[in-house]
């Protein structure tokens, strides 16, 4: 068994560089599982507002090939990949990520639960509204409310229709409360985009500035999460997201209650992969390859 058996990353964009440094990485460490944490495709023209659209066909032609040939290097020792999208992918593209699925590339983990070995592993992609047009992973947090400077989701665009059971704009806190029900979480792995508020994970370079005379939080995570995590006390969380939170702040992590969280963005040239062994949370490496 590799010495941290479970890898995470987060908030590639598409970014050929970094998706092969992950792959060499996987070949020589042979992690058992490998969280990929949204963001994933390259940045959508939607984000900033344009009436065009197109991420290409990055999943069909070069992440599914990608990860096909390492499954035939690797054989057996091909890893479980559980991912989810981020704000800045466009939903119109899951289907795509619903027939790597099929072909037993990785699991796709939106609202979701499953089971690995002794864990339950969860996922969510959805992210508190951002000042960005996209809208297809944006909930309120906990109420309406909307930061100064952010755009109210049904104010934005979405790339696809909006899925029935999610009209009316449901909260993260409700959409919390449905996934995980009253499941007993001490063994419980959330694989989230959005970090929680107010930690280390969650600080943006919003420092002095202002919209209408309203200074701008600097903190951007969710308040939702935050209290999720509190009261729920699963083993490990893993966020992105934000990128230059670990820089601004000098941790990539934060420990609420026993809970372990773990933050793979990073705003530099280098591939952030975070190694643990969730037997072991507190022995968590961070690396920049």
């Amino acid at each position: 068994m590799p010495p941290y058996p479970f890898v995470f990353v987060s908030d590639l964009h598409g970014r050929i560089n970094l998706y092969h440094k992950l792959f060499s990485f996987i070949q020589k460490d042979i992690p058992q599982v490998v969280f990929l944490g949204g963001d994933l495709l390259p940045s959508a023209s939607l984000r900033f507002g344009s009436s065009s659209f197109n991420q290409g066909n990055f999943l069909d032609d070069f992440l599914a090939p990608k990860l096909c040939g390492l499954r035939e290097i690797l054989q057996k020792n091909y890893p479980r990949f559980f991912l989810i999208m981020g704000n800045d992918d466009a939903r119109s593209e899951e289907g795509a990520f619903l027939r790597g699925e099929k072909d037993n590339l990785w699991q796709y983990m939106h609202l979701r639960k499953t089971e690995f070995a002794a864990y339950s592993i969860y996922g969510y992609s959805c992210v508190p509204p951002t000042p960005f047009a996209l809208k297809d992973w944006e909930r309120y947090d906990v109420s309406r409310f909307v930061d100064p400077g952010s755009i109210p989701p049904e104010e934005g665009r979405f790339s696809c229709d909006v899925p029935e059971n999610e009209t009316g704009f449901p909260t993260i806190r409700e959409d919390l409360e449905k996934l995980a029900g009253q499941d007993a979480l001490t063994r419980a792995i959330f694989l989230f985009h959005s970090p929680p508020y107010q930690t280390h994970l969650d600080r943006a370079a919003l420092d002095g500035r202002q919209i209408d005379s309203a200074p701008l939080d600097v903190h951007v995570g969710s308040i939702a999460i935050r209290r999720f995590i509190e009261a729920r006390q699963p083993v490990i969380t893993l966020h992105g997201h934000v990128h230059e939170s670990a820089r601004l702040t000098g941790s990539w992590q934060e420990k609420i209650g026993g809970t372990f969280c773990f933050s793979a963005a990073h705003d530099g040239p280098e591939l952030a992969v975070v190694c643990f062994d969730p037997r072991d949370p507190g022995h968590a490496t961070r690396r920049l390859l």
